[in-house]
């Protein structure tokens, strides 16, 4: 998987857990913003070194070109030569592609590991193709215990690959050998031990599969040499195998458990060998015979042969990797997100039926704190049909919304009890503003006169009769004239005829002049314009007010005493 698909995946998830925490755990808000700064610090710092791991891994591979690695709808076995992979490839070519398999050679042990954790970033298709092919040229090697330690290193880097390889990849070993006869090397073929079967097969292209026993002793005129001297030559190798090789991978080193390679291949072809090696030891030692001096191919046979044979995984491609990945997250969201929403939904039916509960266990009486828990109920009704208007929250949905049983209930309560009306207001005294009466100038006086005309009498006993004298009120009589003449003659005018009203009042209802205040407004406050005969006769008015007042007409009421 490359580092570009593992940062998006990581923000999916960074994005994925701050919506749970914003928009679905009920947490406060001081929560929300701790939380969330942490998952932000956290992706950012897992970004920072997964970006610096790609980094490291661009510069470890440095020495594996993408065009040596198969393309990933590549349908045949992917083998990683190690041991003595060297002469089974060509100088100038990295890698051998055939119609069944895709070899790639593995130099040094500490690069097996490397190479598979490459396959798996860059291919994870093929990983269930990949298997690993221990070749192994005796005549190239002098010292035995040399020999078996590299056997125990390549081991070790074996099972290493398992984490990136979806546990241990199948294990060849493969064994080539110069024939003991020159015929022999005319045809290619080769001699497998698999686990389960005690015979040598013999597998030679166009013939099929045989037993060694059989097939040496086919009738055969022209071979008959060569294939007695390769029955014998393959006898002589397998105690050779047992005690060089076998012995070492089925014994447990340490940590590093055994290994049981599924299938053992010989194939006899010319090999360049060096002098005194274990092979001419261990041949001098048992039999006259010695390998045929013949010259090594540029690139010693691959077992294309025997790759049918291989157990075969199943993998998966990138994509579909990357998308088991992210539908893992989503599910982890999804399922957190339906806890939340179910919390929510309980947090919110317990909030409820604690109110609920406050408000049946009161009794109304006093009415206030039952008013209180109604308005309460009423609250929690309008949030209810507004969720159901237009939809509850995202927190509380994903199909476990329970607001709706809720709101019958919560009607039922409301619509059971209604505080008592409040009671009349009680009067205790009632005080009325001043009283104001007022008559018309031209009806009392002449025209530019003080004094009370003929007849006025009438008028003035008519207007004053809700006007009487009493303790703490006074009466107020006060002129007002239109704006013909001067200022000044109009003040004094109004204040004659206020007096006159006055002392009227005074003489004719026995009120103390104690009960009175005499003004003269002029023409200083008029109610009507002065520009029209109608709202200079409106203007020319005696106004009497009955205005309270402290101590006021305090005679009236000695007088009343007196008369009671």
């Amino acid at each position: 998987m490359r580092g570009l698909t593992q940062l998006l995946l990581l923000l999916l998830a960074t994005c994925l857990s701050l919506w749970l925490i914003l928009g679905f755990w009920p947490l406060g808000t001081g929560s929300r913003v701790a939380l969330s700064m942490l998952v932000i610090i956290l992706g950012g710092t897992a970004g920072y070194f997964q970006w610096r791991r790609q980094n490291r891994n661009d510069v470890a591979f440095a020495h594996i070109a993408d065009t040596v690695l198969p393309p990933e709808d590549f349908q045949g076995a992917v083998v990683l030569i190690c041991g003595d992979s060297a002469p089974l490839f060509s100088a100038s070519v990295p890698f051998h592609e055939t119609q069944q398999g895709w070899y790639l050679p593995v130099a040094m042990p500490e690069h097996l590991s490397m190479m598979a954790q490459h396959l798996a970033s860059e291919r994870p298709a093929l990983i269930a193709q990949v298997s690993v092919l221990l070749a192994i040229i005796p005549e190239q090697h002098q010292d035995k215990d040399d020999f078996i330690q590299s056997l125990r290193i390549w081991h070790r880097a074996i099972v290493q690959c398992k984490s990136w390889l979806a546990g241990v990849p199948p294990v060849w070993v493969s064994i080539w050998l110069s024939p003991p006869d020159v015929a022999s090397v005319q045809t290619e073929r080769w001699y497998t031990v698999t686990p389960g079967q005690k015979d040598v097969q013999v597998r030679e292209a166009g013939s099929g599969v045989m037993p060694l026993s059989v097939w040496s002793q086919q009738p055969d005129a022209r071979n008959v040499q060569e294939r007695l001297s390769a029955t014998f030559w393959m006898e002589s190798l397998l105690p050779w195998l047992k005690s060089h090789v076998q012995d070492i991978f089925v014994q447990r080193q340490g940590d590093i458990p055994a290994l049981i390679p599924c299938i053992w291949a010989v194939c006899f072809s010319p090999v360049t060998g060096c002098q005194d090696n274990l092979w001419q030891k261990y041949v001098a030692g048992s039999t006259t015979l010695a390998p045929a001096p013949t010259t090594m191919p540029d690139c010693l046979p691959l077992p294309e042969a025997l790759l049918p044979y291989l157990p075969r995984r199943r993998g998966i491609s990138r994509l579909m990797q990357t998308l088991r990945i992210a539908g893992l997250l989503c599910g982890i969201f999804l399922l957190f997100a339906l806890l939340a929403s179910f919390v929510n939904n309980q947090r919110l039916i317990q909030s409820v039926s604690d109110h609920l509960a406050l408000y049946n266990r009161l009794t109304g009486t006093p009415p206030a704190p039952k008013t209180v828990a109604q308005q309460q109920l009423r609250a929690d009704a309008r949030l209810l049909d507004e969720w159901l208007r237009s939809g509850a929250p995202m927190r509380m949905t994903l199909g476990l919304y329970q607001g709706m049983r809720l709101i019958p209930p919560l009607e039922a309560a409301i619509n059971s009890w209604s505080p008592p009306p409040p009671p009349p207001p009680i009067i205790n005294k009632i005080v009325q503003g001043p009283k104001t009466i007022r008559l018309d100038a031209l009806s009392l006086f002449d025209v530019g006169k003080s004094e009370l005309k003929t007849g006025s009498t009438k008028v003035l006993i008519n207007a004053l009769v809700g006007i009487k004298a009493k303790p703490d009120w006074l009466i107020v009589v006060a002129g007002h004239t239109d704006d013909t003449g001067d200022d000044k003659s109009n003040q004094v005018l109004s204040l004659k005829r206020a007096a006159s009203v006055r002392d009227w009042m005074r003489d004719t209802g026995d009120v103390p002049e104690s009960c009175f205040a005499v003004q003269g407004y002029g023409e200083s406050n008029p109610i009507a314009t002065n520009d029209t005969p109608e709202g200079r006769a409106a203007n020319r008015r005696v106004e009497i007010s009955l205005v309270p007042q402290a101590n006021a007409c305090k005679a009236a009421a000695n007088q009343h005493v007196s008369n009671d």
